[in-house]
């Protein structure tokens, strides 16, 4: 708009001063913010991981020499075995019977959930090395166990004196402790599942049993995976406890071993560089468990460390290729 003929737009920034400006700009040095106390910290912890492997090799009291020679024994490999069978047993059975405590807590049968509630409640309190040894002196709180009419007689009776073997009240012990933990775990996975689309579902007249199976757990296993993978950790860790019943499993062997020859530290870390090497296939197998139920939340996974190894052997390949080929430009 104009008043007596004289403009009032506003007037456009002098281009001069701006360039001048972007020229004092481009003129300034750009320097990295300086961290001298993380180089500092990094520096300590690198000596002191040194220090370490530097005793680790030179310090006569490791044995190495003791190690190598009973770290692939017959009766180690034999233990390690044991150690395995019982925690596939006690994982297999012990969320199987978790998966169904679970539900029955979720459950709007309030006997279900109260039952399932006290069986939670009690496996959780009672330490596990208790629970083992409860089992393994079965037959001297039953001498006997029947089949019959409730409160009434009895149809047929079995002796418990060899029912159950040292193995089976460990395997009875981890899996029926393992499901109490193993309960929670799936209930809460269940729980972090959208209401909504079960409503939805419900209203599309899909079975209960088929919802949980094709909705509820394919969901929930995102939340559930990193959790079950610690139990199992725990349990594999966890089954040297039953070494106080005679069971040749690993940390068992090994004390047998040192208890003869002495040599107890050496002995100690064949026990360690076991559980260390099998936790770390257990943690590669859960990586990729992980990854493979996470395809629906996200559809393009980060690679593998595989990947990315292969990624970077073809990089290195391209850029060697290119630089020995003559004329070709680095």
């Amino acid at each position: 708009m104009t008043s007596q003929g004289v403009s009032t737009a506003p007037a456009l920034p002098d281009q001069a001063e701006r360039a001048s400006d972007h020229a004092d700009l481009a003129g300034l040095t750009v320097v990295p913010a300086r961290h001298p106390w993380r180089w500092v910290a990094a520096a300590a912890v690198l000596v002191v991981v040194a220090q370490f492997l530097h005793g680790l090799a030179t310090n006569p009291g490791w044995d190495w020499g003791t190690f190598s020679r009973f770290a692939t024994t017959d009766t180690v490999l034999r233990a390690v075995g044991v150690t395995l069978q019982l925690t596939v047993y006690g994982t297999v059975l012990g969320f199987a019977l978790g998966v169904l405590l679970a539900f029955m807590r979720l459950s709007r049968n309030p006997v279900l959930q109260t039952v399932a509630w006290v069986y939670i409640w009690a496996f959780r309190s009672i330490p596990l090395i208790v629970q083992l040894l409860f089992w393994f002196n079965l037959s001297y709180l039953y001498r006997r166990l029947g089949l019959g009419i409730p409160f009434g007689p009895v149809v047929w009776s079995f002796d418990t004196m060899g029912l159950v073997g040292a193995l089976g009240a460990a395997v009875i012990g981890l899996a029926l402790h393992q499901a109490a933990y193993a309960a929670e775990i799936v209930r809460a996975g269940a729980l972090s599942v959208d209401h909504g689309q079960l409503e939805a579902a419900a209203a599309l007249g899909i079975p209960r049993l088929r919802q949980i199976r094709r909705i509820v757990l394919p969901q929930a296993m995102r939340a559930i995976l990193p959790n079950v993978a610690n139990e199992v950790i725990s349990l594999f860790k966890g089954t040297s406890i039953v070494s106080v019943m005679a069971i040749g499993e690993l940390f068992y062997q090994v004390q047998v071993v040192y208890g003869r020859n002495g040599r107890v530290v050496p002995l100690l870390m064949v026990a360690t560089v076991w559980y260390i090497l099998l936790t770390t296939l257990l943690s590669i197998a859960q990586y990729y468990v992980e990854r493979y139920y996470a395809r629906g939340a996200d559809r393009t996974p980060p690679p593998t460390p595989l990947e990315r190894a292969r990624r970077t052997l073809r990089a290195l390949r391209t850029a060697a290729t290119s630089t020995s080929t003559p004329g070709a430009t680095p």
